[in-house]
C-alpha cells in the first residue's frame, strides 16, 4: 500500500491540484535559494523568431523553389531574425556587466520563458558570457519548452501559467520585451498593470525593444488621448532599437534603483 505522497495517480488528479500548485512554488524556491538567485532581468519575445543563419537558409530555399508565398514568409522571418541577434547581444553584454559587479547579492541573471526564438537567444547570449541563466518553461502542445542554452539546474517546466508568471515577476528587477505574439503581450500588460497599480512593491524598468514593431502594434498615445491611461503611464517603459542603448538604459536604471544605496527590502 503506497503512502499518499507516492501515489502518482492521486497526485495527477483534480483533488490534488492544491499540492501541485504548492510544488510549483516550493520546488523552484528551493533551487533559487540553493543557487543564490535573488534578482533577474526577464526577456520576453516571440518563440517564432529564428536565428539569422536559419532565416537565411530558409530564404535561399524559397528562392530556389521560386515560390512567391514562401519567399514572402521567409522575408518576414529574416526581418524577425534581427531581433534574435539583438536579444543575444543584449543578454551577453548584460551578463558581462553583471558579472563585473562587486556586490555579490546583485547578479541580474538573464531569465527567459525557456523556449525557442527570442527566449533561446537570451539564454544563448548569457551562456556566451559564461553566465548562468534561467528558463521558466511551460508544457505546451505546440512547441518544445527547453532550449539548449539554459543552465541545466535552472531549467523549469511549469504546468500552471499563473505560477510561472509569479516566478517571472517575483525575482525580476527589469524586463526586456522583444516583438512577440499573444503570450508576449499578455506578460507585458500584466507587468505594466502591476507597476501602474503599485502591486509589485518594487520598481522595475521595462524596455520595449524594437521601436518599429511596438509603434505599429500599439498606439499608447491614443490611449492617453482617450483618457484610458495617464500621460505619466508612458514613463513606465522605455523604447529602444539598439542593444548598446538598451544596455546603457538598463545599467543606469538598475544602478539607480538597486546598486546605489539600495535597502535590504529591495533585494
Amino acid at each position: 500500500m503506497d503512502k499518499a505522497y507516492k501515489n502518482l495517480q492521486f497526485l495527477s488528479s483534480r483533488e490534488a491540484r492544491t499540492p501541485r500548485i504548492l510544488a510549483e512554488y516550493l520546488e523552484p524556491q528551493t533551487r533559487f535559494r540553493h543557487y543564490n538567485v535573488n534578482d533577474t532581468v526577464v526577456f520576453f519575445g516571440s518563440a517564432r523568431a529564428p536565428a539569422p543563419d536559419q532565416a537565411q537558409s530558409e530564404m535561399r530555399r524559397a528562392e530556389q523553389l521560386g515560390d512567391e508565398q514562401a519567399i514572402a514568409r521567409a522575408r518576414k522571418q529574416l526581418t524577425l531574425s534581427r531581433y534574435y541577434d539583438d536579444a543575444r547581444v543584449l543578454a551577453r553584454t548584460l551578463t558581462e556587466w553583471s558579472k563585473s559587479l562587486q556586490q555579490p547579492m546583485r547578479r541580474f541573471i538573464v531569465c527567459s520563458g525557456g523556449g525557442p526564438g527570442i527566449m533561446e537567444a537570451a539564454n544563448r547570449g548569457a551562456s556566451e558570457a559564461a553566465g548562468i541563466s534561467i528558463g521558466l518553461g511551460i508544457s505546451l502542445p505546440m512547441e518544445a519548452t527547453a532550449n539548449p542554452y539554459i543552465t541545466r539546474e535552472l531549467g523549469f517546466e511549469f504546468h500552471y501559467f499563473f505560477m510561472r508568471k509569479f516566478w517571472f515577476v517575483y525575482l525580476a528587477k527589469a524586463l526586456v520585451v522583444f516583438p512577440g505574439g499573444f503570450g508576449t503581450l499578455d506578460e507585458l500588460f500584466e507587468l505594466l498593470t502591476l507597476l501602474q497599480t503599485g502591486k509589485t512593491g518594487k520598481r522595475m524598468p521595462i524596455v520595449l525593444y524594437g521601436e518599429e514593431y511596438w509603434k505599429e502594434l500599439i498606439n499608447f498615445e491614443a490611449m492617453v488621448r482617450w483618457g484610458t491611461i495617464s500621460a505619466e503611464d508612458l514613463e513606465l517603459f522605455h523604447i529602444s532599437s539598439d542593444p548598446r542603448e538598451a544596455l546603457e538604459h538598463l545599467q543606469a536604471e538598475l544602478t539607480r534603483l538597486y546598486l546605489d544605496g539600495a535597502r535590504p527590502s529591495e533585494i
